[in-house]
């Protein structure tokens, strides 16, 4: 069996279309534009880029995008102060401080410090604690890609089973909590689960998200499975040239694309649904706090 490939260039391209006629719409008939700010602190390669193609996207969607880059030495009052300016800031309806951040800065209280009503990455307590009593909240934009995903490659999802490798507060417990109001029956399996191999096989939907890659094996995938990889990582290229890199899953592609039914790639798959998911939250976040209604397809 060859896998089907579940393209995140063309589901998040169509996403982003949905997002951008909805900003048109915002404009033309109430004169709101909504704005989508990131905080990046040091210079992090990685997270350098991510922010530029965030910020592209962002006007590409006609919303308004904003950029604060801080030095890496920048104190963690510092960062907490701008967390609260934007807050305040009527301009800014969604914003994230780019992960991670330089040691000498708690994650976690730049996390408590952002307004919910503005924690566009919704990694805030409330937030999490709202999406898992089942109320409306702010929810990660990579597990929405995922399960999105997921239900472009299964349709309804109700009734199957789904295994969940990783247990972080960004991706492992809030897709589980997506998938559980989609009707799933969910396994979180993580690094001390006996018998990795095992739970993984039992999956009619296995998400990997651990940041190890190759971790999953072909062995590991249950026959017609839709498999989600959230894992970027890079690797060394040699067959590329001395000291090149190329980008990997935490999935054996070729191994596991023999044996699933559908897959998502790395590059092309859930990184890019995130960057549209993270605008189509902002936009959310925009008309609650403006008291307008949303299409029920948005």
């Amino acid at each position: 069996m060859t896998a089907t490939i579940i393209d995140g260039k063309i589901i998040a391209a169509e996403l982003r279309a949905r997002v951008a006629v909805e900003v048109a719409r915002l404009k033309k008939e109430h004169g709101l534009t909504p704005g989508l700010a990131v905080v990046l602190v040091g210079n992090d390669p990685a997270s350098e880029v991510y922010v530029r193609n965030k910020g592209i996207a962002t006007v590409e969607a006609g919303m308004n995008s904003f950029e604060y880059k801080l030095p890496a030495e920048t104190g963690e009052a510092d960062v907490l102060a701008k967390v609260r300016e934007l807050n305040a800031d009527p301009a800014v309806h969604g914003f994230l401080v780019q992960f991670p951040v330089p040691d000498h800065i708690s994650q976690q209280a730049v996390i408590d410090a952002i307004d919910p009503v503005k924690d566009a990455d919704g990694l805030h307590p409330l937030n999490a604690g709202r999406l898992a009593s089942g109320l409306p909240a702010m929810v990660p934009a990579t597990p929405e890609g995922c399960v999105i995903m997921a239900k472009r490659a299964g349709g309804d999802l109700s009734g199957k089973h789904a295994v969940i490798i990783g247990r972080s507060n960004l991706v492992g417990k809030p897709v589980a909590q997506l998938l559980l109001k989609e009707n799933c029956t969910v396994t979180i399996a993580h690094s001390r689960s006996r018998d990795l191999p095992s739970i993984a096989r039992q999956a009619d939907i296995l998400v990997a998200a651990v940041g190890r890659p190759g971790m999953v094996r072909g062995d590991w995938v249950k026959p017609g499975a839709i498999v989600i990889d959230v894992g970027i990582n890079r690797v060394p290229a040699p067959e590329k040239g001395e000291g090149k890199t190329r980008l990997v899953g935490d999935v054996a592609f070729d191994e596991a694309s023999q044996v699933a039914g559908a897959i998502t790639p790395v590059p092309g798959g859930v990184g890019l649904m995130t960057v549209a998911c993270l605008l189509r939250n902002t936009v959310i976040a925009a008309c609650r706090q403006n008291g307008i209604a949303l299409p029920q397809d948005f």
